[in-house]
Protein backbone atom coordinates (compact mmCIF):
# COMPACT_ATOMS: atom_id res chain seq x y z
CA UNK A 1 0.00 0.00 0.00
CA UNK A 2 1.19 3.51 -0.81
CA UNK A 3 2.68 5.13 2.32
CA UNK A 4 0.57 8.25 1.86
CA UNK A 5 -2.63 6.22 1.68
CA UNK A 6 -1.63 4.35 4.82
CA UNK A 7 -0.98 7.67 6.61
CA UNK A 8 -4.41 8.98 5.56
CA UNK A 9 -6.04 5.74 6.76
CA UNK A 10 -4.37 6.30 10.13
CA UNK A 11 -5.81 9.84 10.12
CA UNK A 12 -9.28 8.40 9.54
CA UNK A 13 -8.75 5.83 12.28
CA UNK A 14 -7.57 8.51 14.71
CA UNK A 15 -10.55 10.77 13.97
CA UNK A 16 -13.00 7.90 14.53
CA UNK A 17 -11.26 6.94 17.78
CA UNK A 18 -11.42 10.56 18.90
CA UNK A 19 -15.17 10.68 18.25
CA UNK A 20 -15.54 7.50 20.32
CA UNK A 21 -13.76 9.15 23.25
CA UNK A 22 -16.37 11.93 23.33
CA UNK A 23 -18.85 9.41 24.68
CA UNK A 24 -16.68 7.70 27.27
CA UNK A 25 -17.95 9.85 30.16
CA UNK A 26 -21.27 10.98 28.77
CA UNK A 27 -24.25 9.15 27.31
CA UNK A 28 -24.19 8.27 23.63
CA UNK A 29 -27.70 9.49 23.00
CA UNK A 30 -29.17 11.67 20.32
CA UNK A 31 -30.50 14.12 22.91
CA UNK A 32 -27.07 14.58 24.51
CA UNK A 33 -25.56 15.14 21.07
CA UNK A 34 -28.28 17.55 19.98
CA UNK A 35 -28.07 19.64 23.16
CA UNK A 36 -24.28 19.97 23.19
CA UNK A 37 -22.99 22.46 20.61
CA UNK A 38 -19.36 21.89 21.55
CA UNK A 39 -19.77 18.13 21.03
CA UNK A 40 -21.50 18.67 17.68
CA UNK A 41 -18.72 20.93 16.41
CA UNK A 42 -16.00 18.53 17.58
CA UNK A 43 -17.69 15.63 15.79
CA UNK A 44 -18.22 17.71 12.66
CA UNK A 45 -14.53 18.64 12.67
CA UNK A 46 -13.52 14.99 12.87
CA UNK A 47 -15.94 14.14 10.04
CA UNK A 48 -14.27 16.88 7.99
CA UNK A 49 -10.88 15.28 8.67
CA UNK A 50 -12.21 11.85 7.69
CA UNK A 51 -13.68 13.26 4.49
CA UNK A 52 -10.52 15.13 3.56
CA UNK A 53 -8.32 12.08 4.19
CA UNK A 54 -10.57 9.92 2.03
CA UNK A 55 -10.65 12.62 -0.64
CA UNK A 56 -6.84 12.52 -0.75
CA UNK A 57 -6.90 8.72 -0.95
CA UNK A 58 -9.31 8.85 -3.90
CA UNK A 59 -7.16 11.41 -5.68
CA UNK A 60 -4.21 9.03 -5.35
CA UNK A 61 -6.20 5.86 -6.12
CA UNK A 62 -9.69 6.51 -7.57
CA UNK A 63 -10.55 2.79 -7.28
CA UNK A 64 -9.57 2.47 -3.62
CA UNK A 65 -11.81 -0.19 -2.02
CA UNK A 66 -13.67 1.77 0.64
CA UNK A 67 -17.45 1.58 0.93
CA UNK A 68 -19.24 4.92 0.50
CA UNK A 69 -15.97 6.78 -0.10
CA UNK A 70 -17.56 9.36 -2.39
CA UNK A 71 -20.47 9.90 0.00
CA UNK A 72 -18.01 10.50 2.86
CA UNK A 73 -16.25 13.16 0.78
CA UNK A 74 -19.67 14.62 -0.02
CA UNK A 75 -20.46 14.87 3.69
CA UNK A 76 -17.18 16.69 4.26
CA UNK A 77 -18.09 19.15 1.52
CA UNK A 78 -21.54 19.66 2.99
CA UNK A 79 -20.19 20.35 6.48
CA UNK A 80 -17.63 22.82 5.15
CA UNK A 81 -19.54 24.55 2.36
CA UNK A 82 -23.20 24.10 3.29
CA UNK A 83 -22.87 24.22 7.06
CA UNK A 84 -26.34 25.73 7.37
CA UNK A 85 -27.86 22.58 5.82
CA UNK A 86 -26.24 20.08 8.18
CA UNK A 87 -28.93 18.38 10.21
CA UNK A 88 -28.39 16.89 13.64
CA UNK A 89 -30.41 13.85 12.58
CA UNK A 90 -28.17 13.20 9.57
CA UNK A 91 -24.94 13.46 11.55
CA UNK A 92 -26.36 11.27 14.32
CA UNK A 93 -27.39 8.60 11.80
CA UNK A 94 -23.87 8.65 10.38
CA UNK A 95 -22.39 8.24 13.87
CA UNK A 96 -24.62 5.31 14.75
CA UNK A 97 -24.98 3.47 11.43
CA UNK A 98 -22.01 4.28 9.21
CA UNK A 99 -19.04 5.19 11.41
CA UNK A 100 -18.76 1.73 13.04
CA UNK A 101 -18.67 0.11 9.57
CA UNK A 102 -16.05 2.60 8.38
CA UNK A 103 -13.98 1.92 11.49
CA UNK A 104 -14.01 -1.82 10.77
CA UNK A 105 -13.07 -1.30 7.11
CA UNK A 106 -10.21 1.07 7.92
CA UNK A 107 -8.84 -1.22 10.62
CA UNK A 108 -8.86 -4.13 8.17
CA UNK A 109 -7.14 -2.07 5.47
CA UNK A 110 -4.44 -0.94 7.90
CA UNK A 111 -3.75 -4.54 8.92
Amino acid sequence: MDERIEKWLFDVQHAIDEIDTYFEKSPKTYQHYKDNTLLKRAIERNLEIIGEAINRILKTDPEFPLTNARRIVGLRNQIIHAYDNVSDENIWAILIKHLPRLKTEVNELIR
